[in-house]
C-alpha cells in the first residue's frame, strides 16, 4: 500500500536539522505558546498583592537557572550565588546613578560584571572539587559581604536608591509598579531560558554535563574540564548578575541585606527542591519556596496573635526557618530529583492517557 495513504501520527525526522530543534514534539511547541499566552494575561487575573510575589519568583528563577548551570549541569557546588547577584546589583546601581545610563544598558553591565567576577571566583575549580570548592565559594560570599560593608563607594552596605526607568515614554510610576516590572522581567526570563536551552545543544553544554558525570572520562574524550568549569561559572554568574540588576530596580534600592548568605542558601534550596540539572525545576523551585514562605508568614501571624502557647515561647517566629529546613530535608530524602520529576511523571501520564500509566 502506498505510504502516502497513511496518516502521519508522530514527529518524523528525516534531516539532522530536524533532530537539532529545541522542542522535540509539536505538543511542546503548542504548550509553550499557550503557556506564554497565559503568562501575558496573568496580571489581569491575579490580585495586585500577589503579583509582587510572582515578580520575585521570576527574578529568583533567573538566578536559579544560573545556579543550575554551575551546580546542576556541571556539578560544581556554589554557595555564593547571592554574592554574584549582589555584584550585578551594585554594578547596575553604579551604572545607573554614577554614569546615568538607562536601565536597558545598566542591567547588562551588571550581568557582565557578575560574569567577570564569577570567572575569577571559578579559577579554584580547576584544582578543587566537592566540599573544598563549596568552601571556596562560601569564602567569596563572606569576602563580598565584608567588602561591600567597608566600601564608601557602595555606602558601606547602606541603601543606594535606584532611578525610575522609562520604557517607550512610560515611567514606572505611570503604571502599577508590579505590573510595570512584570512585563519587563518576564521577557528577560524567557530569553535567558531559551538561551540556556540552546547552549545545552552545543558542545559547551554537552561538555558541562560530561564533566559533571565524570571529569576524567570527559578529559579522555578530548574535553577540557577546566574550560567547561570556567564557562559554567561565567554563565551562572552572568544570570545571577542580571537577576541582581532586575532585583535592584524592582526593589527601588540596593542594600547588602538582600545578598547575604541566607539568600544564597535560599537559592540553593530552590534549586534542590525544583530539581538540579532541570530547566523546569528552575521555575518550580522558586515557586514552591516563595509560596511556602508566604504561607508560613500568614500562619506565623495567626499563631502570634493566638494565646495557645505559654508566654515566652516564640513559636511563630520559628515557623519559617523550621518549615524551610524541613522542606529541604524531606525533598533530599524522598524526592532527590525535585519537583521536576513530578512534572516529568505528569507529562508522561498525559502522553499515555487513557492507557495504563
Amino acid at each position: 500500500m502506498p505510504a502516502s495513504r497513511f496518516t502521519q501520527t508522530g514527529n518524523y525526522r528525516v534531516r539532522y536539522q530536524q533532530d537539532q530543534t529545541i522542542f522535540a514534539t509539536y505538543a511542546e511547541q503548542a504548550s509553550l505558546i499557550l503557556g506564554l499566552g497565559l503568562l501575558l494575561l496573568l496580571p489581569l487575573i491575579l490580585p495586585k498583592t500577589m503579583l509582587r510575589d510572582v515578580n520575585m519568583i521570576l527574578i529568583y528563577a533567573i538566578a536559579v537557572i544560573g545556579l543550575n548551570i554551575t551546580t546542576g549541569y556541571t556539578g560544581l557546588i556554589n554557595i555564593g550565588q547571592a554574592a554574584f547577584m549582589g555584584v550585578g546589583a551594585y554594578a547596575t546601581a553604579l551604572a545607573a546613578t554614577k554614569l546615568n545610563l538607562p536601565f536597558f544598558l545598566a542591567i547588562p553591565i551588571g550581568g557582565l560584571a557578575g560574569a567577570l567576577v564569577g570567572t575569577i571566583v571559578g579559577l579554584p575549580s580547576l584544582r578543587l572539587k566537592y566540599l573544598y570548592l563549596a568552601v571556596a565559594t562560601l569564602a567569596f560570599q563572606v569576602i563580598f559581604e565584608w567588602g561591600v560593608g567597608h566600601s564608601p563607594l557602595l555606602e558601606q552596605g547602606g541603601s543606594i536608591s535606584m532611578p525610575k526607568p522609562v520604557v517607550f515614554g512610560i515611567e514606572d510610576s505611570f503604571l502599577n509598579h508590579n505590573i510595570f516590572w512584570y512585563y519587563i522581567i518576564l521577557p528577560v526570563l524567557v530569553l535567558l531560558a531559551l538561551l540556556w536551552r540552546n547552549v545545552l545543544r552545543t558542545k559547551h553544554g554537552r561538555s558541562m554535563i560530561a564533566v559533571r558525570d565524570n571529569d576524567r572520562a570527559a578529559a579522555a574524550m578530548g574535553i577540557n574540564p577546566g574550560t567547561a568549569k570556567l564557562t559554567a561559572f561565567m554563565l551562572g554568574s552572568l544570570y545571577a548578575g542580571i537577576a541582581g540588576g532586575l532585583f535592584a530596580y524592582f526593589q527601588k534600592a540596593v542594600v547588602i541585606e538582600d545578598y547575604m548568605l541566607h539568600t544564597s542558601v535560599q537559592l540553593l534550596a530552590m534549586a534542590i527542591v525544583g530539581g538540579l540539572g532541570s530547566l523546569p525545576g528552575a521555575f518550580l523551585g522558586p515557586m514552591f519556596i516563595v509560596t511556602l514562605d508566604r504561607l508560613m508568614g500568614t500562619a506565623s501571624e495567626s499563631l502570634g496573635s493566638a494565646s495557645i502557647f505559654p508566654e515566652g515561647v516564640d513559636v511563630a517566629s520559628a515557623m519559617k526557618p523550621l518549615t524551610f529546613g524541613l522542606a529541604i530535608v524531606l525533598f533530599l530524602m524522598f524526592e532527590p530529583r525535585g519537583l521536576a520529576n513530578w512534572w516529568r511523571l505528569t507529562r508522561m501520564y498525559f502522553k499515555k492517557w487513557p492507557y495504563k500509566f
